[in-house]
């Protein structure tokens, strides 16, 4: 795919999937306008980089429809400080969106073949500031520090509690809950008197979020 081609179909990706669709935050626009989806698909799967639509990337995985990505970006309401949980890195890409967004990422991928290729593409990119581990998303990162957002990019059969154990007083954490093909995106957000308002934002389909505190492989 030659750059004109590519900057035609990533500029409509944007204005047809994205703004039209009712993502309002400017910077989550700005972050998926710098980088390129082109990048986090398998080689030969190019041209279909800015389908509105997810595509596979091996190992029973998908990179996710791009208005997904905006959707649950803009969630997180990030403001450029924040410590950011990504659960399921797959190909990278919402991994790399964050990473205009938040101070820092860390993102877990249990397929270690996935992370290594993550890891190769954000490198490709210059992006310094997303570590990328293999382990069970489920249990979050055993340290101390927490979250102040946690995005999780599969669907659960139900909120996993390590997770909300991980987010910070006036964190935020989106993830798909529901059944095996279908899901609820739901917004969970911590209060700093330690209460938890749950909110829900609509149908979506994500591959099931295998770990301990998900679906069982």
């Amino acid at each position: 795919m030659n750059t004109t081609s590519e900057e035609v179909l990533w500029d409509r990706m944007i204005r047809e999937q994205i703004e039209a669709r009712g993502i309002r935050d400017p910077e989550v626009t700005r972050a998926m306008r710098t980088i390129p989806r082109s990048a986090f698909v398998p080689e030969g799967r190019e041209a279909a980089a800015y389908d509105d639509a997810p595509l596979p990337i091996g190992f029973g995985q998908t990179i996710s429809q791009p208005y997904m990505v905006a959707l649950m970006t803009e969630l997180l309401e990030l403001t450029g400080t924040e410590r950011a949980l990504d659960v399921g890195t797959g190909s990278g890409y919402q991994a790399a969106i964050l990473s205009q967004l938040a101070a820092s990422v860390v993102s877990i991928e249990r397929i270690p073949e996935l992370a290594e290729q993550a890891r190769s593409r954000l490198a490709r990119l210059g992006i310094a500031n997303v570590d990328i581990i293999v382990g069970d998303g489920t249990l979050g990162l055993n340290d101390s520090a927490g979250f102040d957002a946690i995005v999780v990019g599969a669907g659960s059969p139900e909120v996993p509690e390590p997770l909300v154990a991980q987010l910070l007083p006036g964190g935020r954490m989106v993830i798909p809950v529901g059944g095996d093909h279908v899901q609820t995106l739901t917004l969970i957000r911590r209060g700093y008197n330690d209460q938890v308002r749950t909110t829900t934002h609509g149908s979506c389909v994500f591959v099931p979020l295998v770990g301990v505190h998900g679906w069982r492989a």
